[in-house]
């Protein structure tokens, strides 16, 4: 809980120091179409993969297939708009890395990791 709050706290400041950085290097105006173009190329990438990997989740279940790695791939896509709604560079910029295939593989196998440790972690005993 700690974490989630200083995360809160900390991300808004941290980008907040970089624009004022970035703005002093290329200007108010300059540093504001940049946040609005990430943002607007953010949001076309986010529409185009999140379909991309709906199609792929239907295909899947067509076929009588569990999408689990399209599912995974889905929550990366919603996060990654959501981090680029976030005013800010950083969050924009991880937010274009989240929507590239290649890089988003990267981010896919951490998760998959941190998934299966949580998952052994758990004492949770099911009885079919």
């Amino acid at each position: 809980m700690f974490q989630l709050a200083l995360l809160f706290f900390l991300v808004p400041l941290i980008e907040l120091y970089f624009l004022i950085k970035i703005g002093g290097i290329i200007g108010p105006l300059n540093t504001i179409m940049l946040v609005v173009i990430t943002a607007v190329g953010g949001a076309y990438l986010a529409k185009r993969e999140g379909l991309k990997t709906l199609y792929k989740i239907r295909e899947s279940m067509m076929q009588g297939i569990m999408p689990a790695e399209e599912l995974v791939d889905a929550s990366l896509i919603f996060v990654a708009g959501i981090l680029l709604l976030t005013p800010g560079l950083i969050t924009d910029i991880l937010g274009l890395l989240l929507l590239i295939p290649v890089t988003r593989k990267m981010f896919k196998e951490n998760v998959k990791k941190w998934m299966k440790n949580r998952i052994e972690k758990t004492d949770i005993y099911i009885d079919l």
